[in-house]
Parts: C-alpha cells; structure tokens; sequence
C-alpha cells in the first residue's frame, strides 16, 4: 500500500514519507566556482556533521579505506520531555560510482553497541539508508536519500514534521557552505 505523503517542502528541499517507514528526501547544490564531484566523499559526511553541532551530540567516521566507513552518530535528545529514547546510528556506510552517480549505501550494525553511546540511548534502526548524488553538470548535483528502517523503529507522526525542520536545517547549512566555497 503506497501513501506517500509530503512532510516537508521549503527551499529547494523537500521531505516525504513514501510509506510505513519508508521516507525520501530531495536537494540540490551548486558552485560554478568547484567540481562538485570532487567534494563528494566522506569528507563531505564530516561535514555534514561539523556543521551541525546542535544536532548531533557525538560523531565518529571510522574510514576504512576510500570506498568504506564506519559511522556512529549520536543525536541530541530532542524528544526527552515527550519520554522518547535518544537515539543514534552506527552504520556500515559503501561509496561507489556508477554512471554520473555517486552512490552512497549505508546499513545499520545491529550485532553489537558502538562504544560511548549512554545506556538508555536506541539504536536508530536503518534497514537501508540510500544517498544518490545525481551529477548534473561539473558545477550541480541533485541529491536523492531515501531512508528505510527495520519494522520495529516506530516514528510517531508528529515526531515526522518536526525530523523534516531538523533535516532542512542541517542541509541548508550544508548547501549554504558548499555554494559558499570559493577556490
């Protein structure tokens, strides 16, 4: 059953729930001043982390080599008073190219807890975590993310809006530098 429903829409940045724990994000950047594609490495996900302190709390990229990363994130615990967990992600993140994408896939590990998580924090449980990099041109990229999580990780509907304004902020911020950047 497919009810996709729009949960956010703001600047070029649009939110949507594409179905039971199923949900898609879509932005783009550009910079006539870099090649874009050249930015487009885990670099970037550090980046995208840097420029949000306010949103994560602790961040760990452990880059295996070029294509391959081991990720843990720990968010704030912005829905403490509504009694939710605080939540983070240890991922198994894969870069690779195909065609004028750049592609990464990311995978919750669920076979033991990262080190530094609090006790009462919860995994954030991604079944898949999908970031496509469409290349436009040198100088434009659309990216496409689409997140699914395992059937057990419940996010209450009015927890879907409120993710929405958090992730349009963290990608306004990054958008904002990267269009920003002069070399």
């Amino acid at each position: 059953m497919n009810f996709e429903t729009l949960l956010f829409n703001k600047e070029g940045f649009m939110f949507v729930r594409e179905n039971k724990n199923k949900y898609k994000l879509d932005f783009s950047i550009s910079n006539k001043g870099i090649i874009i594609e050249n930015i487009i490495n885990f670099n970037l996900i550090k980046l995208i982390y840097d420029l949000n302190p306010d949103v994560y709390e602790y961040v760990n990229i452990n880059q295996q080599n070029e294509n391959e990363a081991i990720i843990t994130l720990l968010m704030k615990h912005f829905f403490e008073d509504l009694g939710l967990p605080q939540r983070f992600s240890y991922m198994a993140m894969k870069k690779y190219k195909e065609d004028n994408k750049i592609i990464f896939h990311s995978q919750s590990i669920r076979d033991h807890r990262p080190e530094n998580m609090p006790n009462e924090s919860e995994l954030m449980n991604m079944k898949d975590l999908i970031c496509v990099c469409n290349m436009i041109t040198q100088h434009k990229i659309i990216f496409e993310v689409n997140v699914v999580f395992n059937e057990n990780m419940v996010i209450p509907p009015f927890a879907e809006k409120i993710i929405g304004m958090i992730l349009h902020k963290i990608f306004k911020r990054v958008k904002q530098f990267i269009e920003n950047v002069r070399i």
